[in-house]
């Protein structure tokens, strides 16, 4: 476990470090990049709590889990991570104004998720941290708090200004999908609290970054 401890630390803190958003290269052009302190904040906090809790941590709230919830078993975290973004778009179909249109939408979140998912994913491979269950060795970070922190983010950041309570009901819900990977004995906190990271921080950096796409795909069609 040392080792998959110790390679993991490393693997992550260069994925991390070219992940979140960097002010100095925000500053290049500061109409299209605005980096603010708590889009680093979060997703930064989230990855570094997972790699901290990996190990002894995980495992000890694992064994309490396992022996109080023995015969636990929900199918609902594979389709609750979806939720959030499909609220989005939905309210966006409907005609409720977000930060962005239909369109826009659903660009941003096909590339979030893509994003997100090729991070973790590739995390998972190089890694080859085991399940708690034994399955397999693709555990950290956990697939589907990845998915559904991405997707609560994209609900924040198009209907959060308007009602915090989307912000509340898209982050509840993946705080519940994470939950519910621990009680299933599918995954390890520290594989929810790093896919938590992974899935805001991937999205935060579209966000941000969006608009320099939009004036460089201009660019290109004339």
């Amino acid at each position: 476990m040392t080792r998959h401890f110790l390679r993991t630390q490393l693997f992550c803190l260069l994925i991390l470090s070219g992940l979140l958003p960097s002010s100095s290269f925000a500053q290049a052009d500061t109409t299209l990049w605005v980096v603010r302190p708590v889009d680093v904040i979060a997703p930064a906090s989230l990855a570094i709590a997972g790699l901290l809790t990996q190990g002894k941590i995980s495992r000890h709230l694992q064994e309490n889990v396992v022996s109080r919830y023995p015969h636990f078993h929900s199918n609902i975290d594979d389709y609750l991570p979806y939720a959030p973004g499909v609220i989005s778009l939905g309210l966006a179909a409907s005609g409720v104004k977000g930060k962005h249109s239909l369109g826009d939408q659903v660009i941003l979140a096909l590339l979030s998720n893509v994003i997100a998912q090729g991070v973790t994913q590739s995390l998972k491979r190089v890694i080859r941290y085991p399940r708690p269950n034994g399955e397999d060795y693709h555990s950290f970070p956990s697939g589907h708090s990845t998915t559904a922190f991405t997707n609560a983010t994209i609900l924040h950041e198009e209907y959060g200004q308007r009602s915090v309570l989307y912000s509340i009901g898209g982050y509840g819900t993946a705080t519940a999908v994470g939950t519910l990977r621990v009680f299933n004995n599918k995954h390890w906190l520290a594989d929810v609290l790093m896919g938590a990271g992974v899935g805001i921080g991937a999205t935060k950096v579209l966000y941000i970054s969006y608009p320099w796409l939009q004036k460089t795909v201009r660019k290109m069609k004339h």
